[in-house]
């Protein structure tokens, strides 16, 4: 394999997808070295068709709004690769949305759902949709006309979409109600991060910030460090950073900050049980403003507007928000900051040059896929539950989130591990979910 080539011919079919051809290359140049000790995925093509999805649907999305105007929106389903099983990802409503964020996110997925243990495919969906400032009628009318042109597309055990970016409980209700009146099954299975009283999973909502500190308590522990009394800066205050800070305070680690498109919140004492109750007042509000925790608690949260997570003191950054949202410059003010390990918590949170400052700075740094498993994974996790037609306690889900996370880092360092005996968790990552698909693609026949 040669990834310029490779990188060269899917720059040429697929200008300008930026995202995508951003997180390709990044796998490929993780894998190039032992692909090429592997003649026999030479043969199959295995990269060549890895690369690309198996299928993208694209339909347009007509809803009414609140002044029965007719709007438009369009909608995707990515299907990325089944070849470890069904296709599992989540929907992201966001005017961002595009064609290339969702094949970089499919591709992303299809490596993090291999790490988990389970057997799960890469899928992504979404729309241009933008639910800030909707009404819940608004919600459920898009979201009703959304699964209006998905549902034949999606099952239980075809390809069972979840939450992302935009799509929350109320969401996924919605689109299971219309799911269920279409389809005419009553198979909890099809959606996950469903309401605990109709199939969902306890832990759902906390578990890609939960599974995010055990993957981050992990590599302290193999790095001969603690998290306990540590100072941790958190991008975002969204589900993924509502449920990253519940886990950090129960470690014993002070999250000194969290931020918004606004601005910073930097909270000297650290975040409170109350300020974190307080972050899904925020997002319920769709808002987008961090500067409303300083509002409600002055004086404890101090808001600087235009800045981020990064300018804040710390020895953690976790970012928790978007893709590409830390830079190298902000990759050095953390270091300028004291920062010493970095876990990337959002897809793709941090742009090629500031992972590359990281590596080359001695800071711990581990990839999203790796880190922020453990969302998937307890969505995998209610998949089985739902077919079993049983509920876990939250328990027995915590005790197999602990076992997922600690296998995730386990396989990272497996990988990883350089000749200097420290851990390139990027590497690592990336080589250990390809081979887990790879085999899988080659033995399955050329497909």
């Amino acid at each position: 394999m040669n990834t310029k080539n490779i990188m060269a011919s899917l720059q040429a079919k697929y200008p300008g997808e930026n995202e995508y051809l951003q997180a390709v290359q990044e796998v490929l140049e993780s894998i190039e070295e032992v692909y090429n000790q592997h003649p026999e995925f030479e043969r199959a093509k295995i990269v060549e068709r890895m690369v690309e999805p198996d299928r993208i649907f694209t339909f347009r999305v007509t809803w009414v709004d609140d002044r029965g105007e007719v709007q438009t929106n369009t909608g995707y389903r990515v299907q990325f690769n089944s070849a470890i099983g069904p296709y599992k990802g989540g929907l992201r409503f966001h005017r961002a949305v595009t064609p290339s964020m969702l094949k970089f996110l499919g591709f992303e997925q299809t490596f993090k759902n291999a790490l988990t243990t389970l057997p799960m495919g890469g899928a992504k969906g979404g729309s241009d949709f933008d639910p800030k400032g909707k009404t819940d009628e608004e919600i459920m009318r898009f979201c009703q006309a959304f699964m209006w042109e998905l549902w034949q597309c999606i099952g239980p055990d075809q390809d069972i979409p979840a939450g992302d970016v935009g799509v929350g409980g109320r969401e996924i209700g919605y689109l299971y109600g219309m799911y269920k009146k279409l389809a005419r099954q009553y198979n909890t299975g099809v959606l996950t991060g469903k309401g605990a009283t109709w199939g969902g999973s306890i832990l759902r909502p906390e578990a890609t910030g939960f599974g995010a500190l055990y993957f981050t308590q992990n590599l302290l522990h193999h790095a001969g460090k603690d998290i306990k009394g540590c100072k941790v800066a958190v991008s975002g205050f969204g589900n993924v950073a509502w449920g990253a800070c519940i886990k950090a305070l129960e470690l014993g680690a002070k999250v000194v900050a969290i931020s918004g498109p606004d601005g910073v919140c930097e909270i000297p004492d650290g975040i409170t049980q109350e300020m974190i109750d307080y972050m899904l007042v925020m997002r319920a509000s769709n808002r987008d403003r961090v500067e409303d925790m300083a509002t409600r608690f002055p004086g404890k949260a101090l808001f600087t507007p235009g800045k981020k997570a990064w300018s804040v003191k710390c020895d953690i950054a976790l970012p928790c928000a978007f893709q590409n949202e830390l830079a190298e410059a902000d990759a050095k003010e953390l270091k300028a900051n004291g920062c010493w390990c970095c876990c990337e918590v959002s897809n793709m949170g941090c742009q090629p040059a500031a992972i590359h400052f990281f590596q080359h700075n001695g800071i711990l740094f581990a990839p999203g896929k790796a880190v922020n498993a453990g969302g998937v994974a307890t969505s995998g996790l209610e998949m089985t539950q739902n077919a079993e037609h049983i509920s876990w306690s939250g328990a027995e889900v915590d005790e197999k989130l602990h076992f997922i996370m600690k296998s995730i880092h386990e396989q990272c360092v497996k990988f990883g591990t350089q000749p200097d005996g420290t851990v390139d968790y990027v590497k690592g990552a990336n080589i250990a979910g390809f081979m887990k698909v790879a085999q899988a693609m080659l033995e399955q026949g050329t497909l």
